[in-house]
């Protein structure tokens, strides 16, 4: 018999899944972006976003732009301009989606897989990016600065 009032934990330890980058509450950072060994994200983060391991988006936290996560994302705070729509704000993920009670997306998710849990708000649609897939929206296209008048 399964109790009504379990509930699923998600344990989060940054330590143990070998984060090494953070952008840290209070502190905004933009422009093209590039994160080798994870990205924890308490403050807020827009941009053109590479993350080489895990994404992990806290409570308060913000995360806008065209993003690459290289591993799994963990959403607590806000994907997307709570304002923004679907265009707004594209992650292309290679591995699963975690959406806690406390997350919101408005933006456009591309996984693997998703998994949400009881209270996360998807506002925004989700792709599932089938094996032969590689990531359809951002292609590793470096964007030129324009030349001196």
């Amino acid at each position: 018999m399964v109790s009504k009032n379990a509930q699923d934990t998600l344990t989060i330890d940054p330590v143990a899944m070998e984060i090494t980058n953070r952008v840290a509450a209070g502190c905004d950072l933009s422009g093209d972006l590039n994160f080798e060994g994870g990205l924890l994200v308490q403050g807020h983060l827009e941009g053109h976003i590479r993350v080489d391991g895990r994404l992990i988006i806290w409570t308060g936290a913000s995360v806008r732009g065209r993003i690459r996560v290289m591993g799994d994302l963990y959403l607590f705070g806000q994907l997307g301009s709570p304002s923004g729509g679907p265009h707004d704000t594209s992650l292309e993920c290679e591995g699963m989606v975690y959406v806690s009670k406390s997350g919101v997306s408005t933006g456009t998710l591309f996984a693997r897989r998703l998994q949400m849990y009881e209270g996360a708000q998807l506002k925004g649609p989700f792709h599932t990016l089938q094996v032969e897939d590689r990531l359809p929206v951002l292609r590793d296209v470096l964007v030129q600065p324009p030349a001196a008048s």
